[in-house]
């Protein structure tokens, strides 16, 4: 047996928040990331997001049956299991806490920011309020939701997670 302890760090920990003008970058608390699985015509899909709910998680669409439930602070092994447990009819749960990122970007200049590095129309007609994609932003894959009328949440693998900072941090270096 290895008496080796591994330490998680949360990947963005030494990035303070980039403030300019109309446009703040954030990296959001390391907390959970669900990935969750269902047949996209499930009947019990109502009941399942009750219970997400009810666990203080927020869906985010990802593609027809899946989506990331998401929540600020840890959920520990005991109450995913026990969610896994009421969603198993529906649904199947995959933890990506460890391996994800979440990333806010918000302000009047954020639309702006993003268009620089995505393809995707971020105007509030086009992808409205609780709107998801899986796009590229520059070369970096990674998953965006309009959570207000100026805020966008990007959630990115772990591993990607500084580049896409220091991406975003050119991107908005206009606004200084």
């Amino acid at each position: 047996m290895s008496k080796v302890l591994i330490k998680s760090r949360p990947a963005l920990a030494n990035h303070a928040a980039i403030r300019r003008t109309g446009v703040t970058i954030e990296a959001l608390p390391e907390g959970t990331v669900l990935h969750i699985l269902a047949h996209p015509s499930a009947a019990n899909a109502q009941g399942s997001q009750a219970a997400l709910a009810a666990a203080g998680l927020t869906l985010r669409a990802v593609a027809p049956g899946q989506w990331f439930a998401v929540k600020d602070t840890v959920m520990s092994d005991e109450q995913i299991d026990a969610l896994a447990a009421t969603l198993k009819p529906w649904a199947d749960i995959v933890d990506q806490s460890h391996g994800r990122v979440r990333i806010l970007i918000s302000g009047k200049k954020s639309t702006k920011v993003l268009a620089k590095g995505t393809a995707v129309d971020v105007s509030l007609p086009a992808f409205p309020i609780g709107h998801a994609s899986t796009t590229l932003i520059g070369h970096i894959s990674a998953h965006l939701t309009r959570i207000s009328d100026e805020n966008f949440e990007l959630t990115v693998l772990r591993g990607f997670a500084e580049s896409l900072w220091d991406d975003l941090a050119r991107m908005s270096i206009e606004f200084s």
